[in-house]
């Protein structure tokens, strides 16, 4: 192991990216593009040893001897490796089917979302992942246990497998139009394609027989907020923060809400405002890059940020095996370590074959009032420009560790600066606004009681059903994912709060303005808030 830390980090980053090449690929990282990576058991526990090597190593480093800048790496890298310690007894490899459809899926659609290669390149890099799928699902049907995995996360697997049963047959090959490439794509593609429906059959059979929990337990749950995110409260602490910014919106949209309709009925003027909405999946698409767009020229006009040449934000529908587990709004960023600055936007289609009461669904939780709010957080200042902006870092283990505490927190930080400047100019805008920002308080509520052990999956969704406003389907896949990912639901509001308090202690010590202030927080990276 080297001596001075810049060498460490970097072999730490070399060998993390030999273990997660889909990761290096997202990244711009050339060289493991034609990889999907080792998911046995023997793989998983030397990663395990890895990271205890690792960590040992990086705790040996003191503050004396370092700048604040390595100092910050240092503790970035060892929040990421004691987070996993936090989790590593709960063997979420051996749960979770997404662990081993992820890398599948996401390997091939980011070579083509990205084209960071010429076109023969790129179809011999998805020709070997495609091809590989077969030994990533194997290695998942070794390792998933009947006594662990939770049957609503089985039943979530089950889904995506079978959604990239048509990716890698009919999308895949479609991304080219040279018909010898075409071919080839097919051919690889029809080899993944019966691995997908294999892996599938393996989890409709497993589902009924699982008979583990989704929730981690409070002891993990805090764990991972301390040891991980650095904050300095546990999970029920949490949950009572999330109730306290509940009841604060609570009464700020009843206060809205009369001026809206006349009524402190925020939920029943939300309903009614969520019939508003796109005629379409390809309507609502429309709506959203109209309105990217519009927040975009918004920043320009008020000077509320840096935007770095060359940006643009893609608003594109989300990717066919995205739907049937993610019913909401999501992004990809630009790779970290490529020169170009183009993101991409993903509006919640429905899932392939949706029944249109679903599809109706879908759409109502996309309004026309909502659909501001939601480009706000995606693109401009969220996300899109967040991401694009942090690319200027010359701190390589910055552009690859990052908390959604921070990320999460930016983006919802960004929804509300936009409406203090004066963005959202009807108070129904307003009001969706402030739903949307409710929701992530009801969401604090929901992922904390989940884990902690004390609300069911159908108490949560009801939860979020009647208390965020939210569809019964898009609040059924909210919850679902919930149980997957415990502490992130909490990131948004969390990090969001954390974010206005340190700008407050900004102007008050005179520092700057608005835009130095923006630019100067999110230049630095995703960071843990402590740090």
């Amino acid at each position: 192991m080297p001596s001075d830390l810049a060498a460490v980090l970097q072999q730490w980053l070399d060998e993390e990216m030999d273990s997660t090449p889909v990761r290096a690929s997202a990244l711009g990282i050339d060289g493991y593009d034609d990889r999907l990576g080792d998911h046995s058991e023997a793989a998983i526990r030397a990663c395990e040893q890895r990271d205890d090597r690792f960590r040992a190593t990086l705790e040996s480093f003191t503050d004396d001897a370092l700048s604040l800048d390595d100092q910050i790496d240092r503790d970035l890298v060892l929040a990421s490796l004691r987070g996993r310690l936090v989790m590593r007894d709960w063997a979420n490899w051996r749960r979770d089917p997404a662990l081993y459809l992820g890398p599948c899926l996401q390997g091939v659609f980011t070579l083509f979302l990205n084209r960071l290669h010429p076109e023969p390149d790129l179809v011999r890099f998805a020709e070997a992942r495609l091809r590989a799928v077969p030994e990533v699902l194997a290695a998942g049907k070794a390792n998933l246990s009947a006594e662990l995995a939770n049957p609503v996360i089985v039943g979530r697997g089950a889904g995506q497998a079978g959604a990239g049963i048509t990716y890698a047959r009919e999308l895949v090959p479609a991304e080219v139009s040279d018909p010898a490439l075409r071919a080839r794509l097919a051919e690889a593609g029809e080899v993944a394609a019966e691995a997908f429906a294999d892996f599938r059959a393996f989890l409709e059979d497993l589902a009924p027989r699982a008979q583990g929990p989704y929730a981690i337990g409070e002891e993990r749950y805090s764990g991972l907020l301390e040891e991980k995110e650095l904050l300095g409260y546990g999970a029920r602490d949490m949950r009572e923060r999330g109730r306290a910014a509940y009841a604060e919106l609570d009464a700020e949209m009843q206060e809205l809400a009369s001026k809206v309709r006349n009524t402190t009925d925020w939920r029943a003027v939300v309903e009614e405002l969520n019939d508003d909405h796109p005629s379409s999946p390809d309507d609502m698409r429309q709506k959203y890059e109209d309105w990217t767009e519009r927040a975009r020229q918004f920043l320009r006009d008020n000077e509320l940020v840096t935007l770095p040449d060359g940006e643009q934000c893609l608003v594109d529908p989300s990717p066919p095996f995205q739907r049937p587990i993610m019913a909401v709004a999501s992004y990809s960023s630009p790779p970290a370590f490529k020169p170009g600055l183009t993101g991409h936007f993903f509006v919640p289609y429905p899932p392939e074959g949706a029944p249109p009461e679903e599809v109706a669904k879908r759409l109502a939780t996309n309004s026309h009032s909502s659909i501001p709010t939601i480009a706000v957080h995606e693109a401009y200042p969220g996300h899109h420009w967040h991401l694009s902006w942090m690319q200027k870092l010359d701190r390589p283990v910055r552009k690859v560790v990052w908390t959604s505490y921070f990320v999460e927190g930016w983006a919802l930080y960004a929804e509300r600066l936009m409406r203090e400047q004066g963005f959202f100019t009807d108070p129904a805008q307003e009001l969706c606004h402030l739903d949307a920002r409710i929701f992530r308080a009801a969401r604090i509520v929901v992922d904390t009681s989940l884990h902690i052990g004390d609300m069911t999956f159908e108490g949560a969704v009801e939860f979020m059903r009647t208390k965020a406003s939210l569809s019964e389907p898009t609040a059924r896949a909210e919850v679902g994912r919930y149980c997957t990912w415990p502490t992130q639901a909490s990131s948004y509001l969390t990090g969001s709060l954390e974010i206005e308090r340190i700008r407050a202690a900004y102007f008050d010590r005179g520092l700057g303005d608005v835009r130095s202030f923006n630019d100067t927080i999110a230049g630095s990276g995703g960071l843990p808030i402590a740090l």
